[in-house]
């Protein structure tokens, strides 16, 4: 989506606060949510930012290696809290300051355009329990959770449930099949160059994210986007969040 109302002349400092979030009700952040719950119901996570509905992707002094939103280095493809079993339905990233020169690149790649690159063989180990996914370094807490498979659903069309980085392949087998996975997504990338007013909304059952390197200034007017998560049924997550609010446990 094009033309939002974000006035990049109107916003205050790029925040580089660990753990940044809008607790007020901004016009970005009114936006941002307001989009969301065009398509859904908005959700967020009590141990990632504190359970805060309009998260800052914003660089931060000392966390540049990160694999997390506070990183600038190359940003592994993966799916939103993929270790989570109630992970997002849909990301929204609302754009309101990009780096400049423009070095910062949002890859999208979908498995509709990757199951075609895979071997029948790789696409079976890729739908076995083979693999476990750990926590990113957003939350708080949170070991691997249990034995998963990558790919579930229908065969001819499934999710997709990995993260590049925290997604580890429990045998020799699994750990070829996830190669194979991840230079097929790479094969199939598209490259968003987000800029002021534009917000991208990333499918996360099928579609995995990332994001290449840029160098932050700290000055002020680095990278920032809010992000909001986004389920399409709360229904089905209502034992897990208290007194039937948007916060999940």
């Amino acid at each position: 989506m094009r033309n939002l109302p974000v006035d990049e002349a109107e916003l205050p400092l790029t925040p580089t606060v660990p753990e940044s979030v809008e607790r007020t009700a901004t016009l970005p952040a009114a936006v941002a949510v307001l989009v969301t719950l065009q398509i859904g119901e908005i959700a967020a996570y009590r141990d990632e930012k504190s359970g805060a509905l309009v998260q800052n992707v914003v660089p931060v002094p000392g966390r540049e290696e990160s694999q997390s939103n506070a990183g600038s280095t190359p940003l592994e493809l993966h799916v939103e809290n993929a270790f989570h079993p109630h992970c997002p339905d849909y990301v929204g990233l609302l754009c309101l300051r990009n780096d400049h020169p423009l070095n910062a690149d949002t890859l999208v790649s979908s498995i509709r355009t990757a199951l075609g690159l895979l071997s029948p063989g790789t696409l079976r180990v890729l739908r076995e329990e083979r693999f476990t996914t750990a926590a990113p370094p957003s939350f708080r807490s949170g070991g691997p959770g249990p034995a998963h498979a990558v790919l579930r659903g229908d065969p001819d069309d499934p999710d997709v449930k990995v993260d590049f980085h925290a997604t580890t392949a429990n045998d020799d087998e699994a750990k070829v099949a996830v190669e194979a996975l991840r230079g097929a997504f790479l094969q199939a990338a598209r490259t968003l160059v987000l800029r002021p007013g534009e917000m991208a909304v990333v499918d996360n059952r099928i579609a995995i994210h990332g994001r290449t390197a840029y160098q932050p200034k700290y000055d002020g007017y680095d990278r920032w986007p809010h992000r909001t998560f986004i389920h399409l049924d709360h229904r089905r997550t209502r034992a897990h969040r208290a007194g039937n609010g948007n916060i999940l446990f």
